[in-house]
C-alpha cells in the first residue's frame, strides 16, 4: 500500500519521481504519433508522461523510447538455448515478452521437456508464455477417436 502511495504521489508531481526521461520522443500507441515529454519512472513502474522532476534524471532529447516488443510466436527450442539465456539476448533487442510453442521439446521429452523449458523461463529477464502442444494434441485426439 505504500508503493502505491508513493506511486500517486509521484504522479501527481508532490514528490519528485526516482527516475526521469526528460524530453524523451516517444512513440504512443494509442494516437500512433511521437510524442515529446517526460516519462516518470518510480521502482519499475512508468507513473507518469507529461512534465516531471526527478531525484535522477536523464536527457533524452534526440532520442526514442518504445514500448517493449512482443514475440507473439517463436520456438525457443530452435535457437538451441534455454529459455533464461534465450531472453537474455533478445531482451537487448527490445523484446520484453515472447509466446513459444514448445512443440518439439514435447515432442522429444514430453512433459520432463516441458517442465524444464518452464523452470528455465522463470528466470529471463524477459516474460515466457509457453503455449501447450500436449494438451492440444490430445484434445485432437480425443475429438477424432469417437469409439
Amino acid at each position: 500500500m505504500e508503493q502505491i502511495k508513493k506511486n500517486i504521489d509521484a504522479a501527481m508531481g508532490r514528490i519528485k519521481a526516482e527516475l526521469v526521461l526528460k524530453n524523451a520522443n516517444f512513440i504512443n500507441v494509442f494516437t500512433e504519433s511521437i510524442d515529446i515529454g517526460d516519462i516518470a519512472i518510480v521502482g519499475d513502474t512508468i507513473i507518469g508522461i507529461g512534465e516531471y522532476q526527478g531525484e535522477e534524471e536523464i536527457d533524452c532529447a534526440d532520442l526514442y523510447v518504445a514500448p517493449g516488443f512482443i514475440d507473439a510466436h517463436v520456438h525457443i527450442e530452435s535457437s538451441m538455448i534455454m529459455p533464461k539465456q534465450f531472453g537474455e539476448v533478445v531482451i537487448k533487442k527490445g523484446i520484453t515478452a515472447v509466446i513459444a510453442d514448445p512443440h518439439e521439446i514435447a515432442n522429444v521429452e514430453g512433459m520432463s521437456g516441458i517442465g524444464l523449458m518452464i523452470d528455465s523461463s522463470k528466470d529471463s529477464p524477459t516474460d515466457i508464455f509457453l503455449c501447450s502442444p500436449l494438451v492440444f494434441q490430445q484434445l485432437t485426439l480425443r475429438i477424432v477417436d469417437t469409439s
